[in-house]
């Protein structure tokens, strides 16, 4: 079935859904949950919660491309603690607690070292309003841009180094929530594109190394004063 614009909703999401749900809830029975699909469940305890995104990269799914996650983050009184990021075909299981790092299948991550944005290699999902004016800056700035169809590996390639940054707008919470916490714990740094706030409940998200992540906002937003030399 079809649910929106280009948001399609697959018998995979359905079931995958259902699985973590019941299984989430045997774990912690009294947590609420927020995934993407189906919205909120406020259980006993309010204050944790499980943001879960059943399948993040459908269309990449339904087209049979190999690039796509399950994305579960955990909540507690506001603040990302816990996340998984698994990508089911390379078996790839990236996690992260708060204040304990992040691990790609046990080996610790972090983000790249890459200083000037003439090296970098980023990653973006195209396409949103006001994207292209972004895009023609950005591709004249970095090494490249890639699309690779799923937020929450992207995010979880920054921080494991593989792209210097990522920026998108008009994600959900599910979307990212996750690869947030995998960013910060690889010791990167997330805002909105603008360089404000925390990316989580923001209209955008931009996240990258702290030696891109200020140029790569003031490009981004073409902010006055930004030198493409001092890049």
């Amino acid at each position: 079935s079809r649910k929106g614009t280009k948001d399609f909703v697959t018998a995979a999401d359905l079931r995958t859904e259902k699985i973590l749900k019941e299984e989430l809830s045997k774990a912690r029975p009294s947590f609420s949950f927020l995934i993407e699909k189906s919205g909120e469940t406020v259980g006993t305890d309010p204050n944790r919660r499980w943001i879960v995104d059943p399948i993040n990269g459908t269309t990449n799914f339904m087209h049979g491309i190999p690039h796509f996650a399950i994305s579960i983050a955990l909540q507690e009184h506001g603040d990302l603690i816990a996340a998984v990021v698994y990508n089911p075909v390379l078996n790839d299981l990236f996690l992260a607690e708060k204040g304990q790092g992040a691990t790609l299948n046990n080996r610790r991550l972090r983000v790249s070292g890459r200083e000037q944005l003439a090296d970098c290699v980023l990653a973006t999902g195209i396409p949103h309003e006001g994207h292209a004016e972004q895009l023609q800056s950005v591709i004249s700035t970095v090494a490249g841009v890639r699309q690779f169809g799923s937020t929450s590996l992207d995010l979880a390639f920054v921080a494991a180094g593989r792209v210097d940054g990522f920026w998108e707008s008009s994600l959900s919470i599910c979307d990212v929530a996750a690869g947030i916490l995998l960013v910060r714990e690889s010791g990167g740094f997330v805002t909105d594109i603008g360089g404000k706030g925390n990316g989580l409940e923001d209209s955008s998200i931009l996240a990258a190394n702290t030696h891109i992540h200020r140029p790569l906002a003031s490009l981004l937003t073409k902010k006055p004063g930004f030198r493409h030399s001092s890049s």
